[in-house]
């Protein structure tokens, strides 16, 4: 999807509003209008990047400042314990619209939230396999 078709990019050019949390010159958070649980936000950059591996270099240190200052803020405003910051890149991963975004979600214990629920490896050797397959491309 083009930046002329990105939900996102219309929201950060005000063609769409927002409940609005934070805004900087290189990013900015607003509330999810189907929050996971309230306070759910979501902060993206202003720039069109479809995805992470988009992200122009310099552009990661604004994003992460301001995911710092946005979860505290929900997580202090919602009184929650905890919060999640999450990401999704493609469509696989459950990426929905193709504009960079993260998601803050305050966590209550027992609050019914899946939680990360691993699977270990094999073996050892099948974690060895996978870190130098991972590696090598690095």
């Amino acid at each position: 999807m083009s930046a002329v078709n990105c939900l996102f990019c219309n929201i950060i050019s005000g063609q769409i509003p927002c409940a609005k949390i934070y805004e900087d010159q290189h990013v900015l958070a607003f509330l999810d209008i189907n929050p996971i649980a309230p306070g759910h936000t979501l902060v993206l950059p202003k720039p069109h990047y479809p995805t992470l591996l988009d992200l122009a270099p310099g552009q990661g240190e604004a994003l992460l400042q301001a995911l710092r200052k946005v979860g505290a803020a929900v997580q202090k405003a919602t009184n929650a314990p905890g919060f999640n910051v999450m990401q999704n890149n493609f469509s696989a991963a459950g990426q929905v619209i193709f504009h960079l975004h993260f998601h803050v979600i305050p966590r209550f214990d027992n609050d019914g939230l899946p939680d990360w629920a691993g699977k270990p490896y094999a073996d050892n050797a099948a974690m060895q396999r996978m870190a130098q397959a991972i590696a090598s491309i690095l």
